[in-house]
């Protein structure tokens, strides 16, 4: 029977940072991951959807480069060569990462944990299984996605996001079920390879939650570029050959019929916690399934902690890796907690999407008595100059003393530009701060700082309203 002061079991963004932090404290660390370290951000989400958003995104520019005097006539898709350069990409992390984990004397098993006890821990590995025996175990055994009824995935004509990321061509139609951000991601991608799109929404807008003024950009810019939405409607059956599908669609004007080449459901997730045996530990759950836990990561069972995605929304890599380090750092007797006060947002649909903090109708319900500025990406110098003008940044404030509460970004490299202010909140900074903060010129950074100048009063490049 192995022994350790601490077994994490799942290898995501939670789990292996979890793992190398603990580990870095001097604690005995074992992680166990069934699949591949990582998890599914690295080998099946963020990393591999965006590299191939990557390599759409350029594609398209360069069709487009006509106007800026660059003209490629011959312009094609390799896509072997892109996923071969995709799984390099995953390939190269996900051995960084086994790296870490070694170079900081943390054991890698590769099997099935199954959670026996609060202290025992069974890895099924092949054949074989093994013990652990361990003072402290962290559950970051992530999420999966949620199958609808008639809307089973197949793996072929019916797929996920997995399956997506695998495919060998653009289909040439496809049915996007469920506007959040996967699905927005994968429809922009697919469109700019030259697949013939649908998006269907069961609520009222694209990216449910999200700024309403955010997404009403985001929709005309999938619609002007051919995408069909259709919103508050949903699928009723999907009947299905060996290479196509057709698809019953109820809308608010009727239903019809639509044929498809795949079909790609992106409509939430669910916790992964089959083998947790979390009702005969008492660990508790909330809605969902989720596992609760407070702010130190803590269940309400000695010794067992949670992280990441199996914790519940948002379901956010770069969340989980901040709830890994502080599992681990309470786990060594430091006096850490979860106590960030906002957590950054990203789509990378086109336009790209980002936010932080509150939006403007949220701020708005907790009762704050809120100031709400723009900046046009259209007036700025740098979006211009890159071909990208569309969007804004809008800044969320308290109208009596100026402090930031939220921002919301839509336009070209948001996903890069939200830090600044995801700082700025955590720091506490009001609109005047950043207004006087200088921003190198020519660059995007600049709209937040206009943005900021016009919530304070002074605006330069914008008339004063």
């Amino acid at each position: 029977m192995r022994e350790a002061d601490v077994t994490v079991i799942g290898g995501g963004p939670g789990g292996y940072v979890c793992a190398i932090r603990a580990a870095q404290l001097g604690l005995k660390t074992i992680v166990v991951e069934s699949d591949k370290l990582g998890g599914e951000c690295v080998n099946y989400g963020c990393i591999p959807s965006k590299s191939l958003i990557t390599i759409a995104k350029l594609y398209d520019r360069v069709k487009e480069a006509q106007k800026f005097g660059l003209v490629a006539p011959r312009l094609n898709v390799d896509f072997s060569q892109m996923q071969k350069w995709k799984s390099e990409v995953v390939d190269k992390l996900v051995g960084g990462i086994e790296f870490l984990l070694k170079g900081n004397n943390a054991t890698i098993l590769k099997g099935e944990a199954e959670l026996v006890s609060k202290g025992k821990v069974r890895v099924t590995i092949g054949d074989s299984t093994e013990e652990i025996e361990t003072k402290n175990v962290v559950i970051a055994t992530g999420t999966k996605p949620v199958q609808l009824p008639g809307l089973e995935l197949d793996g072929k004509i019916v797929i996920g996001s997995k399956e997506a990321l695998e495919l060998t061509d653009a289909p040439g139609r496809l049915l996007v079920v469920g506007g959040g951000a996967i699905g927005l991601e994968f429809a922009s991608m697919f469109q700019k390879l030259g697949s013939e799109v649908t998006i269907v929404e069961i609520m009222e807008q694209l990216m449910p939650g999200s700024d309403p003024e955010v997404v009403r950009l985001v929709q005309r810019k999938l619609e002007a570029r051919g995408v069909k939405v259709y919103l508050q409607s949903k699928v009723l059956s999907v009947s299905r050959t060996d290479h196509v599908a057709t698809v019953a669609v109820e809308s608010p004007t009727g239903g019809f019929l639509l044929d498809v080449d795949k079909v790609l459901v992106s409509v939430g997730r669910k916790p992964r916690t089959e083998k947790m045996n979390l009702e005969a530990l008492g660990v508790l759950t909330g809605n969902g399934g989720y596992i609760s836990t407070n702010n130190k990561m803590q269940t309400n069972v000695e010794g067992i902690y949670a992280v990441g995605d199996v914790r519940g929304p948002p379901l956010l890599a770069h969340k989980a890796s901040k709830e890994g380090i502080v599992a681990a750092e309470c786990i060594a007797g430091k006096p850490s907690a979860a106590d960030w006060k906002v957590i950054p947002e990203t789509v990378f649909c086109d336009p790209e999407v980002a936010s932080v903090g509150l939006t403007e109708a949220r701020a708005t319900q907790a009762g704050y008595n809120v100031k709400r500025s723009r900046f046009q990406f259209a007036a700025l110098g740098r979006a211009l100059s890159t071909g990208e003008a569309e969007g804004f940044v809008k800044v969320i404030s308290k109208a009596e003393d100026g402090l930031v509460l939220g921002v919301q970004i839509v336009g070209p490299e948001a996903s890069n530009l939200i830090s600044e202010v995801a700082l700025a909140i955590e720091m506490g900074a009001t609109v005047e701060d950043i207004a006087l903060t200088i921003h190198p010129h020519p660059t995007l950074p600049e709209a937040i700082m206009e943005a900021s100048e016009t919530a304070s009063g002074k605006p330069i490049h914008q008339l004063k309203t």
